[in-house]
């Protein structure tokens, strides 16, 4: 269960660069998610459905019950609920702000990525009458917002994203384990981070997240040229948490930089396989309808 390969060679519709542009979180969780769901129909993944609220046009005979009357009121026209599954999860969304993740190599920052991807994820979760709660980290907790399903809710997790300012370095023992020993209802604990921190100390996170009975999800945001590392003239790299600036020389470092950063993620893919972690890695190129059905897929994995 550790890392969840993704398929790239069907049409993406959900790109992070076209979505810099839309300044509303609250639109930009919309689009994701309306245009998510839209595609879902008309694949091949049909068991996914059963997620969301469909609609019949209503049939004679048809239990009353199950009219949506609120549809009719807007439509003048009977439709029956289908595929309506109560699963009362509460999703607590973790969010890294530490200061590594303001960098980019082009448009759309790893914190972009990762406020795109939480809002699409906190609008979704609400959409299906779930609970979502949100924690924003770096060192500690930043801020929290309990979690709830309600549609005002879910503008209060936009409006705290859309306002929040980076925090310092990240050290992911210490908030991991505030988190979880703050969390009272057990549920999915949603991850987004770069993961720049000692793996032990993130496992050890992990584990009590998984001692106390959450399902964990893990979303890994990198740049583009932090997994391929495309520098090719001499640069000068700084440590964004610290300030702490060397020229290094791109072929030179490449070789060792690419090594220790497999060992690095092998370590952690290998701990999150033996603690039932879904572990899955994206760039920031990668369209958010990606990690959307990662989440599906964790979801009906652990149904």
């Amino acid at each position: 269960m550790a890392e969840t390969k993704i398929e790239r060679n069907t049409p993406r519709f959900i790109k992070p660069e076209i979505l810099s542009k839309i300044s509303s979180l609250d639109l930009l969780a919309k689009h994701v998610v309306e245009g998510f769901i839209s595609g879902l129909h008309k694949s091949p993944y049909k068991g996914f459905s059963v997620e969301f609220m469909e609609y019949r046009p209503y049939i004679q005979g048809d239990d009353l019950k199950r009219v949506d009357w609120k549809l009719y009121a807007r439509s003048d026209r009977y439709y029956i609920k289908e595929f309506e599954e109560e699963t009362n999860t509460t999703c607590h969304i973790l969010v890294d702000i530490s200061n590594s993740m303001s960098y980019t190599s082009s448009q759309v920052t790893k914190q972009d990525y990762s406020f795109y991807l939480a809002a699409s994820l906190a609008y979704l979760v609400v959409r299906q009458r779930d609970s979502a709660g949100l924690y924003l980290f770096d060192d500690e907790i930043v801020d929290l917002i309990p979690p709830k399903s309600s549609r005002g809710h879910l503008q209060t997790i936009l409006n705290k994203m859309s306002t929040v300012k980076l925090g310092l370095k990240s050290a992911m023992g210490k908030p991991f384990h505030d988190i979880a020993d703050s969390i009272k209802k057990r549920g999915l604990v949603i991850i987004i981070s770069d993961l720049l921190d000692d793996v032990d100390e993130i496992v050890s996170g992990l584990k009590h997240f998984r001692f106390n009975g959450n399902d964990v999800i893990i979303f890994h945001i990198m740049d583009p040229y932090e997994l391929t590392y495309k520098f090719k003239d001499l640069v000068e790299l700084e440590d964004m948490e610290t300030g702490e600036k060397i020229l290094v020389m791109p072929e030179a470092a490449k070789e060792v930089y690419l090594y220790n950063l497999e060992r690095f993620r092998d370590k952690l893919k290998k701990n999150c396989g033996l603690l039932g972690i879904d572990y899955t890695i994206l760039d920031t190129d990668t369209p958010l309808d990606h990690a959307l059905f990662q989440y599906l897929a964790g979801r009906s994995r652990k149904a």
